[in-house]
């Protein structure tokens, strides 16, 4: 493995997760396969794929630049020959954990900051009924603000060991799937029976209502800080 091709094979897993996001979401906006699971029963605004889609591809270059640059240049700090299961698992795990404590407190300011929710977080809620792709519809200052959770649990992991490659993409992927899938309005029941797993309905209704179901990947932070509805 070389900094080039680790590179490339993460944008190309970036590209891949987000190609599935669009077909996903293409499912969910002209067709009626998923409609029995929808949460929320008023339509979607005529052509708000296409007007949208100019934020969607600027803030997935920021993460391909993101993800692209960091596994080129930051080559140095991954264990690129290892693959112990249980190394990788803990890994995703701290990553996962720091990443959305980070995410809750950030997501929780934005919200309480009224010039941040004005002039920041408001574009993201222009989605009150949101569809997979919409986890891209973000000002890009919200976005770049949000990958800095995950930096802290990888950094958190480099005081200890250098970072697994397998951790590092499996948590990008397994992160980006969930993003995509809790701004589906789909209450699926497959994918609900995970414990301890931010449900669709969890984000949605934070979508609808505007307040409350500040975490995105457990629930427990929402617990803690009775912010759960």
């Amino acid at each position: 493995m070389t900094p080039y091709s680790f590179a490339i094979y993460t944008v190309l897993l970036v590209v891949l997760t987000n190609f599935i996001g669009l077909v996903y979401s293409l499912l969910v906006l002209y067709t009626n396969f998923f409609k029995s699971f929808a949460i929320q029963n008023k339509p979607y605004a005529p052509g708000i794929f296409l007007k949208r889609m100019p934020l969607y591809f600027f803030n997935l270059f920021v993460l391909l630049c993101f993800s692209g640059l960091g596994a080129y240049y930051g080559f140095s700090l991954f264990n690129t020959v290892s693959s112990n299961v249980w190394i990788i698992i803990i890994q995703v795990v701290v990553a996962f954990v720091f990443d959305d404590i980070f995410f809750y407190f950030m997501h929780r300011w934005l919200h309480q900051n009224k010039f941040m929710l004005k002039h920041v977080h408001y574009i993201h809620h222009r989605a009150s009924k949101p569809f997979p792709l919409e986890y891209l519809y973000a000002h890009p200052f919200e976005w770049m603000l949000g990958m800095i959770g995950a930096l802290l649990g990888f950094g958190l992991i480099l005081i200890f060991m250098p970072i697994n490659m397998y951790a590092f993409w499996i948590f990008g992927a397994l992160r980006n799937f969930h993003e995509i899938h809790i701004h589906s309005d789909l209450n699926l029941p497959i994918s609900n029976q995970i414990p301890g797993i931010s449900k669709t309905k969890h984000h949605d209704d934070h979508h609808a209502k505007l307040t409350g179901n500040y975490a995105s990947t457990f629930i427990w932070m929402d617990r803690i800080f009775k912010t759960n509805f």
